[in-house]
């Protein structure tokens, strides 16, 4: 279920030429842990047995692509390079750094393979919410939200077969934190991921129309894991899920616009707005509004290390927090409360940023993704990330009544929480493990 590997192993039919998979592991990425390099490393083995039972070598390098795949490129007398799409900074410097250190004679060809309707198509420009973007990916899902076509066992064999793969040697190559350990609810690759996707359609999809906000319910579909980590893919999910819109046509209408529109609005935002994890990358109304109310008092004030280890004033905040930490990931609805309230207790919106992307990327499983920058909503499909900009900024969303602090950003309190669901029966699960 992958665009970009379905496109290179068309070519390499069309030639009659051997295909490789490459994938190079960096030793580091911002603040990803070994939690995720472990989810990443361990779907990468079932990757490599999948293309060996495809005749399909796959190498796994250790170290940069500029430094890695030109060279790979000369040894191995490749005809063409291509490569899947990530609208961040990195990954994008990543891909233009290869593309300037390839043979002149080698063409690279970029697959968005994780968006649906793939991001320079749905949108020439930033869009302003999921009101402008909507009619756009809804009008081109026909042309996009289609079966793939089968991967098939590949008839021409490499010259040479791929070194084995030393698995430990590509734990010892990391330069990470090892003391945010891996979860026992996620098993990373594509066979666990797809179970998770089965059991959410079984069991979990007729209450996510009606109960995705409550933290307290089981109605979420858990796969953004698989999602960021490309271990399952989102059309997969779609097409899956649409089957049973007969039946639960609330649930399903919701869930495309959460893992359609929401998710292709972050990528949209991200790759159009060079700012997409700063301040400056807000609106100017809200731009101006926290600037006027950043000298504002505020009635708690929170190291980094506080935040972190959930020793708030807020019960249900250091549960949250603690969910984030101890799980890897946290609800939708919380993510927009827990960065909200970073917000109020930090010393400056700029602060505030910098301590929910940190805290974000360290311990979500799903960290480090366009979403986390964007936004997250209360009608979150499934655990999205924080939400910085869209909780903190005011991303895709209007101004409200102005307030301390916030100025005209949306604000969340404690009460409404209260309104929502059952705050003491989240705050009494997470207790007992701080």
């Amino acid at each position: 279920d992958n665009w970009a590997f379905l496109y290179a192993q068309r070519l390499a039919l069309k030639q009659e030429l051997p295909l490789h998979v490459c994938f190079c592991l960096v030793p580091k990425f911002l603040d990803a842990t070994i939690r995720h390099y472990d989810f990443i490393l361990r779907g990468l083995q079932e990757v490599a047995e999948e293309c060996a039972e495809l005749n399909i070598p796959f190498h796994l390098l250790l170290g940069y692509a500029k430094d890695l795949l030109p060279a790979f490129v000369v040894e191995y007398g490749v005809g063409g390079l291509v490569t899947d799409f990530c609208p961040l900074r990195l990954p994008r410097q990543w891909v233009e750094d290869v593309r300037e250190s390839l043979p002149e004679d080698v063409p690279f060809a970029q697959v968005d393979a994780h968006n649906i309707v793939p991001c320079w198509v749905a949108s020439p420009k930033q869009e302003y919410s999921a009101r402008t973007i909507r009619g756009k990916i809804h009008a081109q899902l026909p042309e996009f939200l289609t079966e793939f076509p089968p991967v098939i066992h590949h008839p021409y064999p490499p010259s040479c077969p791929a070194e084995p793969i030393a698995w430990e040697a590509c734990y010892s190559s990391l330069e990470v934190d090892h003391t945010v350990k891996q979860v026992e609810w996620a098993t990373p690759g594509t066979a666990a991921g797809l179970a998770v996707l089965q059991s959410f359609i079984t069991e979990r999809l007729k209450s996510f129309g009606c109960h995705r906000n409550d933290p307290n319910k089981a109605a979420l579909s858990n796969l953004s894991p698989w999602f960021h980590f490309g271990q399952v893919s989102t059309q997969r999910a779609i097409l899956e899920v649409q089957k049973l819109k007969g039946k639960y046509k609330e649930s399903v209408d919701a869930f495309v616009e959460e893992a359609v529109v929401r998710r292709e609005l972050a990528e949209n935002f991200c790759y159009y707005n060079e700012n997409y994890d700063s301040i400056q990358g807000a609106y100017d109304w809200a731009q101006t509004t926290l600037k006027l109310h950043a000298k504002d008092k505020r009635p708690f004030l929170y190291k980094l290390q506080e935040l972190e280890q959930g020793t708030t004033h807020d019960p249900l905040w250091n549960a949250a927090q603690l969910q984030m930490v101890q799980e890897g990931k946290m609800h939708g609805f919380l993510r927009m409360y827990w960065a909200k309230k970073i917000l109020e207790w930090t010393h400056s919106p700029e602060e505030a940023l910098r301590f929910a992307i940190y805290l974000n990327d360290r311990y979500e499983l799903d960290g480090r993704d366009p979403n986390g920058y964007q936004g997250a909503r209360a009608d979150t499909l499934y655990p999205l990330p924080a939400g910085c900009l869209w909780s903190i900024c005011g991303i895709h969303d209007q101004g409200w009544a102005e307030r301390a602090i916030f100025g005209k950003i949306r604000y969340m309190n404690y009460a409404g929480c209260k309104r929502k669901f059952d705050v003491g029966q989240f705050e009494r699960r997470y207790a007992s493990r701080a």
